[in-house]
C-alpha cells in the first residue's frame, strides 16, 4: 500500500487517483487544515496530523505500507518569510517525525513533493538539477533542509528517496473530479479564472517593467495530472532498483503573466479585466526550469503541455465547482 501524505490537497488528491487508476492500495494521511475530505474519492482516508508521532505510528501499525509520498507542507512563500517558526515547525519538523516512523517501521521508499524555491534567484535559465541551491524564504529553506536530511538519512539508514522539485503547478483533473482550491487562493491561473467567472473584479499584474517580451514575469507551468504521472514514475523507479536523486519537474517552456490572461480569455471567452500595480520584492523576471533528467532517466513525457489545454482543464473545474 502506498501512503500519501497531504493527499486531500491539489497535488496529492491527483496523485491518489492516478494511483487508483494504477491499481495500487492507497491510505490518504492529512488533518485537512487545507485539504478537502470531499478529494479523498480514492483508497482509505486517515485523518491525523504529522505533530502527532502516535497518529503517524498508528496509521503504519494498521497498514503495510510499502512507500511513502509526503505532500504535506505549507506552501505561502510571503507567510514563510512573516513567521517563518511555523513553517520550520510544520515542514521541517514534521517531516522528521514522519521520516522517524518510517525507519521504525522499515518502509525504506520515500516520494518527497519539494520545490524550485530551494534554487533562489536563478543565475542561469533553463535551470536544471545542478544549480546553485541558495533558497531566499523560509518555505524555500525549509525544503532544501529536508532534502540535505533525505542526503544523510539515505546514507546512514539505505533510505531510498526521489525529491521532485517542481515550478508551477497548474490545471485540473481532465474529467473535472478534482481541481485546485487552496484558501487563499494566490496563483495566477485559478485568480485569473475567478475574474472570468466574475469572482473578483479584475486579476492584478505585478509588474510591466521586467526585462521580458511584454514586460511581465515568465514562469514554467507544469500540468497537475504530468506531476501525478512524474511521481508514480518516481515510485516505479525506487522499486526497481534505482538510487535515491533528484528531478526537476517543469514544462520546460515559460509564459508570461500577458501571456496566461490572454490565453484564458480565449478559453473562457470572458473579457478579463486587470490591474497594473508595482512589482512584488523578490519576483525573478523569468522561472523556467530543465526537466531534461527526469525525461531521460523516469522516462517521463509531459502530455499536457500547451497553456491552453492547461487553462482548459482548470476551467473545466472551475465551472463544475460552481
Amino acid at each position: 500500500m502506498i501512503l500519501i501524505v497531504g493527499g486531500a490537497g491539489y497535488i496529492g488528491a491527483h496523485v491518489n487517483k492516478e494511483l487508483s487508476r494504477q491499481g495500487y492500495e492507497t491510505i490518504v494521511f492529512d488533518n485537512l487544515s487545507f485539504g478537502h475530505a470531499d478529494f479523498v474519492k480514492w483508497g482509505v482516508f486517515e485523518e491525523g496530523d504529522l505533530n502527532n508521532i502516535d497518529d503517524i505510528r498508528g496509521v503504519f501499525k494498521k497498514y503495510p505500507i510499502d512507500a511513502v509520498m509526503h505532500f504535506a507542507a505549507f506552501t505561502y512563500v510571503g507567510e514563510s518569510v512573516d513567521d517563518p517558526q511555523k513553517y520550520y515547525l510544520n515542514n521541517l519538523g514534521n517531516t522528521l517525525n514522519l521520516l522517524r516512523v518510517m525507519l521504525e517501521e522499515g518502509v525504506k521508499y520515500f516520494v518527497f513533493s519539494s520545490t524550485c524555491a530551494t534554487y533562489g534567484t536563478p543565475e542561469e535559465i533553463p535551470i536544471t538539477e545542478n544549480h546553485p541551491q541558495k533558497p531566499i524564504s523560509p518555505y524555500g529553506k525549509g525544503k532544501f533542509m529536508v532534502e540535505q536530511i533525505l542526503e544523510d538519512y539515505s546514507r546512514a539508514y539505505n533510505l531510498e528517496y526521489v525529491s521532485l522539485r517542481y515550478f508551477n503547478a497548474a490545471g485540473a483533473d481532465p474529467e473535472a473530479e478534482i481541481g485546485e482550491l487552496h484558501v487563499p487562493e494566490t496563483h495566477l491561473i485559478p485568480l485569473t479564472l475567478d475574474a472570468a467567472a466574475d469572482k473578483r473584479k479584475h486579476i492584478k499584474i505585478f509588474g510591466t517593467d521586467y526585462p521580458t517580451a511584454d514586460g511581465t514575469c515568465i514562469r514554467d507551468y507544469i500540468h497537475v495530472q504530468d506531476l501525478a504521472d512524474a511521481h508514480i514514475k518516481a515510485l516505479h523507479y525506487l522499486q526497481k532498483g534505482g538510487s535515491s536523486d533528484v528531478f526537476n519537474l517543469g514544462n520546460g517552456q515559460g509564459f508570461s503573466v500577458r501571456e496566461v490572461i490572454e490565453s484564458a480569455r480565449k478559453v473562457t471567452g470572458k473579457d478579463i479585466m486587470v490591474e497594473e500595480v508595482d512589482r512584488r520584492p523578490g519576483d525573478p523576471p523569468v522561472l523556467v526550469g530543465s526537466s531534461d533528467k527526469a525525461r531521460d532517466i523516469l522516462n517521463w513525457q509531459p502530455k499536457y503541455h500547451e497553456l491552453s489545454t492547461i487553462i482548459e482543464t482548470a476551467w473545466k473545474w472551475h465551472q463544475k465547482r460552481d
